[in-house]
């Protein structure tokens, strides 16, 4: 009855240890077929997507331009306005810029984004900031107060660009 257990164990010992290496390389053979095709997926996507990608890079960096304080002060004149209509109609601007521009962020990372929100932010916040100042009376006098305040420091534009351009950089 021993020598029955122990040449079955011999028997099966062998046609264990061969299926156990057979299925590891099968397994591993199967885990890396599986890893070359998403790599070749991704390979043929980035072909198509690449080129939409940066036609939204392009678009946001056109809209940071669009919505910096000099400008935007410089392309929208002030006419017979008061003030707060100039004030307005800044903001309104920057707003509407932004609107044309929100499906872009689907081509761009999160952080970027909120790059770019906070920039459009910032800028309407140094726009109203101008305005509450007790020396500007007049659409003009909003006009100078915000050339000579963006003269002087950096626009958050200009910041935001910056982080553009290093996301584009990342790309390739």
């Amino acid at each position: 009855m021993q020598d029955t257990a122990f040449i079955i164990f011999q028997t099966l010992l062998p046609a264990f240890i061969v299926g156990t290496i057979a299925y590891y390389f099968l397994y591993a053979f199967m885990k890396n077929e599986e890893k070359r095709r998403r790599f070749i997926t991704v390979r043929e996507s980035q072909g198509k997507t690449l080129p939409t990608r940066m036609a939204a890079y392009e678009r946001l960096v056109l809209f940071l331009e669009r919505i910096k304080p000099t400008s935007l002060v410089v392309r929208t004149k002030s006419g017979n306005k008061s003030k707060e209509d100039y004030e307005q109609l800044l903001i309104s601007a920057i707003e509407q810029e932004f609107e044309h521009n929100i499906a872009q962020q689907i081509y761009v990372s999160e952080e970027c984004w909120n790059v770019i929100r906070a920039a459009k932010n910032t800028t309407i916040q140094t726009i109203r900031q101008a305005s509450m100042t007790d020396k500007v009376t007049t659409a003009d006098g909003l006009r100078q107060v915000i050339l000579n305040d963006t003269m002087d420091k950096r626009s958050p534009s200009s910041t935001a660009i910056s982080f553009l351009k290093s996301e584009v950089n990342d790309l390739f």
